[in-house]
């Protein structure tokens, strides 16, 4: 069976410029959040990724005219009506295919999908999105794979979630805007990616305000909304996995567009280790050239905290640094299987539950890898980059899901790297 991956030569420190493309987690929500008018809107600065692609599909399945009129630039228009069920082997893929729920219960009442797929990281339930639903009038029915909402009249009401979901908070704003009263949603989500939706949605003519705090109020209305156009902010954590190359290289990278007020927590570790992390007019610089780096440990949170999706690349770096470093997982319990890749490399890792303990340096040789998922791909990739000798790392189908032009900006930069399939 044919094997798709990155060869990857490593022992060369990168250098140079890398341009931080769009949010990828920010576009889909956006993507979805146009189902909310029959309007046309714009979208610039999107990444052009397979989840991007894979959420095209799903909601051209459910009525939507969506066209590339540019690179980076997406047109969207809902039809009216919206159809009633997405595709359900594009649903099954992607975890964010549950953003749609929200949405079209407000536009149009109705929904039926297959439960929502993605990368396998650990247990990521839906109860806090339907339970929310629920408690603004939707009536929820799940049984055979398949999630039935529908929602005659949303009202407002006050929502506590039990933990900061991202994803539960995102598609709650997104119902609350077509509901009639006031929503507001408690122990919110902070993340940028939700100041991003709330902008956009005031740009669409909804009334939000709140996003970036734990509590978000939501002045809903009956009336539609109307289209708008919108540039997409940078990628927080394409930023952060470029921080995270250049340090593990002991190189030296420009990331134009990067935004220290997204990456505070991320930075912070990374100086503490011994890495230059500087801000300049169009970005971020980093250095770790000549540099021997210490252990630092780090524990994932919720956003201001550091970001369980840069997690991975963290223990890569780690794994290069002088000293003894805990790592402890937070948010998802599964999220420590790339591990078991970096051994074969030479890493001195150990795992207890969501517990990773790095002892280093080690010195990292290369070997052939299988990406599990999207950020533990990444974190192979780093590993590979400071290798020596040459590593295969399979499972590229995962990386092109949230990097854009990976092989490119890594050779621009001065990686050894090639797309390549194996028998």
């Amino acid at each position: 069976m044919e094997r798709n991956g990155l060869l990857i030569r490593g022992g060369a420190p990168l250098s140079g410029e890398i341009t931080v493309s769009g949010a990828k987690n920010a576009a889909l929500k956006l993507m979805a959040a146009t189902l909310l008018t029959s309007e046309r809107c714009v979208i610039r600065d999107v990444p052009d990724i397979a989840d991007v692609r894979t959420m095209m599909r799903v909601l051209s399945g459910l009525g939507v005219k969506v066209e590339w009129t540019g690179p980076g630039t997406l047109a969207l228009q809902a039809s009216d009506p919206l159809a009633e069920q997405p595709p359900d082997e594009l649903v099954r893929t992607m975890r964010a295919s549950v953003q749609l729920l929200g949405p079209v219960a407000a536009r149009s009442g109705r929904i039926r999908m297959a439960q929502p797929g993605g990368c396998d990281i650990g247990e990521r339930p839906l109860d806090l999105h339907l339970h929310g639903l629920q408690s603004l009038g939707a009536e929820v029915r799940q049984e055979g794979g398949f999630i039935e909402l529908t929602a005659r009249h949303l009202s407002g009401t006050d929502i506590v979630l039990d933990f900061p979901s991202v994803g539960a908070t995102e598609n709650l704003m997104m119902a609350a805007v077509r509901a009639r009263g006031v929503t507001v949603i408690h122990n919110a989500a902070r993340e940028p990616e939700v100041v991003e939706l709330q902008s956009f949605l005031q740009a669409m003519g909804a009334r939000v305000q709140g996003a970036g705090s734990s509590a978000i109020r939501v002045e809903g209305t009956e009336d539609g909304l109307h289209g708008c156009e919108w540039s997409l902010m940078p990628d927080r954590i394409e930023a952060a996995t470029w921080l995270l190359a250049a340090a593990i290289t002991r190189g030296h990278l420009r990331l134009t567009g990067a935004r220290a007020d997204h990456l505070a927590a991320v930075i912070a570790r990374l100086r503490s280790a011994g890495v230059e992390v500087e801000r300049v007019e169009e970005g971020l610089e980093v250095s770790a050239q000549g540099r021997a780096l210490s252990a630092v440990s780090v524990r994932t949170q919720p956003y201001p905290g550091f970001p369980t999706d840069v997690q991975p690349q963290w223990v890569a770096l780690m794994v290069t640094a002088r000293g003894t470093s805990v790592v402890r997982e937070e948010i998802y319990s599964r999220r420590f299987r790339f591990v078991q890749e970096l051994w074969r490399m030479g890493a001195d890792i150990a795992v207890d539950g969501r517990v990773a303990v790095v002892r280093g340096p080690s010195r990292l040789s290369g070997a052939d890898v299988e990406a599990p998922d999207l950020r533990g791909g990444a974190a192979l990739v780093l590993a590979a980059l400071a290798a020596e000798g040459q590593s295969f790392v399979g499972g590229v189908h995962h990386l092109e899901r949230g990097y854009e032009r990976l092989v490119e900006k890594l050779a621009q930069a001065g990686a050894r790297v090639r797309r390549v399939s194996q028998a």
